[in-house]
């Protein structure tokens, strides 16, 4: 199997799109996990994303082995902390929040984390993560400590991707947040896609298979679906029809 970011890689350059699933254990039972697997499985699904900006109840671990012994889906972890390090999983986002002026999420706290995932042998992604206004507080944004980019600035986020596809990071993920209002404009992924030759993620506030149609066609190559798929497991499909 190839590695993980190289068939994100493989599939930007075939032109063909790609769809993450996330699932967050703190939102997650296990019918409703069950449910999001099935559909996942039907409509093929590319990966897992799996984490949290808290996971209160320390089920990560046991929401990989769950989601593994019903799939060979890939499972990724979307870390909020460098608790969230897990060697079940096939891979981890190394998150660099390149749109934030915090030091600790900049390489602070990846510095901690550095011995514990040198060990862990998981595949590491390393992603220049952007946080954008979504309309409202997220989660991510209030943990984090730090302000998004503004909705309406496209080229600040251009310039920010540029960035950090220029310090070697290997995709950029740009991001409304969890429980967004708003999703990332199509303006801000067009301008965005266009400044860098690095994969394109995008994810936080999509909630219909037309608007992940408008994200696919103004560049993306990753979408991630969250708390739309919580809301409708259909959505999954809706989506991977359309890639």
């Amino acid at each position: 199997m190839a590695r993980l970011l190289e068939r994100i890689i493989e599939k930007k350059k075939l032109g063909q799109k790609s769809l993450a699933v996330l699932i967050d254990p703190d939102h997650t039972d296990k019918s409703l996990l069950e449910k999001q697997i099935s559909v996942s499985v039907q409509s093929q699904v590319d990966f897992f994303f799996v984490g949290g900006s808290l996971i209160t109840d320390d089920t990560l671990e046991e929401t990989l082995k769950f989601i593994q012994s019903k799939t060979s889906i890939p499972t990724i972890i979307f870390p909020g902390s460098i608790f969230q390090i897990n060697p079940n999983a096939d891979g981890i986002l190394l998150l660099s929040l390149i749109s934030g002026r915090n030091p600790e999420l900049l390489i602070g706290q990846h510095v901690l984390a550095a011995p514990a995932l040198k060990k862990s042998g998981l595949e590491l992604l390393s992603t220049g993560y952007i946080l954008v206004d979504a309309g409202a507080p997220t989660t991510a944004s209030y943990i984090s400590g730090s302000l998004p980019i503004p909705h309406n600035k496209p080229n600040i986020a251009a310039a920010t991707a540029m960035a950090g596809e220029m310090l070697g990071m290997g995709c950029i993920f740009l991001d409304a947040g969890s429980g967004a209002q708003n999703a990332v404009s199509d303006q801000m992924i067009k301008t965005v896609s266009k400044s860098i030759e690095c994969p394109l993620i995008v994810g936080g506030g999509i909630k219909s298979a037309d608007e992940a149609k408008g994200k696919y066609n103004a560049g993306a190559d990753l979408i991630v679906v969250g708390n739309g798929a919580e809301e409708n497991p259909h959505l999954i499909s809706e989506i991977a029809a359309i890639r």
